[in-house]
């Protein structure tokens, strides 16, 4: 059996091209194993900083493709055509992390009846989210377009929570006001919808000029600033700065104009794809990382089984139902679908209220 895979060149993200990947047929499926359709995913420039850190964090190993070529994990749904597993039928839909591509084989581990996990040898080199399936078969909240809302932020509104929460857990380093660069974006937005629901905390963001309608529409920014006037917010005020974009300049500018009032600086996205390598010492906090999957690791201990999804539950039920308002979401199928969204989303050509959702089949 065949599988249609898009992939790119992993030191050259411009270059992209279809493949077909040989699979095992239902017969020949290993024991346990499970033949899986992928039948919509979600592509945001989120999944552009998965092709960017494809090798420091190793989502390139998620699903191996060609030498020199990269296959980028995108978060969608998948229907399991055959099974080897005794506890998983054929016809069931899963939610998670799929390659782009039409099919995909599964080696089902820790079944139970909310989810599974891929046991394959080659990923169990990342963080255990990323090998995670829901068992969503008739759960009307991974349906139709509340579907594609899932996908499209599901994933990106559990890192806004979980910086939420980071933040929250520290007391904002003492900072009165957040700045959250590429406020446009899905993740910022979905931050600032959480950061806006506390009343000790002003939420500023950071945009481009032609964003600037969007963002302010949002309603969940207390001000909105372009990139050319960030020296213009006043600078007597503790600070914190959460970084969506990943432009170096930007973040020099800002640690310059705040100094010692730059309490907090954290990395999270390359929505810009700006970064120098060698970024000078800065005032202020030094810029870090921030690493998902080590909040959530420390939270599950600290909250107990089921403690995040049952908080994150209660957070997505606030958010989703403003998605309607602010996003529109468009479906794409076939090869050249996935091809032309994939080059707008690579260029920063698609517009801050359009979610794509994409299939590899016609």
């Amino acid at each position: 059996m065949q599988s249609t895979d898009f992939v790119v060149a992993r030191n050259d993200l411009q270059q992209c091209k279809i493949i077909e990947t040989q699979l095992p047929d239902a017969e020949s499926l290993p024991d346990e194993a499970l033949l899986v359709k992928v039948t919509r995913f979600a592509l945001t420039a989120n999944n552009i900083t998965y092709a960017v850190l494809g090798d420091q964090l190793k989502y390139w190993q998620l699903f191996p493709t060609q030498k020199d070529f990269g296959n980028i994990p995108v978060w969608g749904f998948g229907e399991v055509i055959a099974s080897k597993h005794p506890g998983i039928a054929a016809g069931e839909t899963l939610f998670g992390y799929f390659p782009m591509a039409t099919h995909l084989v599964i080696e089902a581990a820790d079944v139970s009846k909310r989810g599974l996990r891929d046991g394959a040898a080659h990923r169990q080199r990342v963080a255990p989210v990323y090998n995670a399936y829901a068992r969503v078969s008739g759960n009307p909240a991974f349906a139709g377009r509340q579907g594609g809302y899932q996908a499209l932020l599901r994933p990106l509104f559990m890192l806004s929570f979980l910086v939420d929460d980071f933040l929250a857990e520290n007391e904002d380093y003492g900072a009165k006001r957040v700045m959250l660069s590429s406020a446009s974006s899905k993740t910022a937005f979905g931050l600032a919808h959480l950061l806006h629901g506390r009343n000790d905390i002003k939420v500023t963001g950071l945009t481009s000029a032609s964003n600037v309608k969007f963002v302010s529409s949002l309603g969940c920014y207390d001000d909105v600033v372009t990139y050319d006037r960030v020296t213009s917010l006043p600078a007597e005020l503790a600070v914190a700065f959460v970084d969506m974009a990943g432009n170096s300049a930007l973040r020099e500018t800002l640690h310059r104009h705040f100094g010692d009032r730059m309490k907090y600086s954290g990395r999270i996205g390359l929505t810009h794809r700006s970064s120098s390598p060698d970024e000078p010492e800065l005032p202020g906090a030094k810029p870090t990382w921030f690493f998902a999957p080590d909040q959530i690791r420390k939270r599950a201990r600290e909250w107990g089984p089921g403690g995040v999804d049952t908080r994150f539950g209660a957070a997505w039920a606030g958010f989703a139902p403003k998605l309607d308002q602010w996003l529109t979401v468009t479906e794409g199928r076939g090869p050249a679908a996935v091809r032309e969204t994939y080059l707008a989303t690579l260029s920063g050509r698609v517009p801050p209220d359009q979610g794509h959702i994409l299939s590899l089949a016609e």
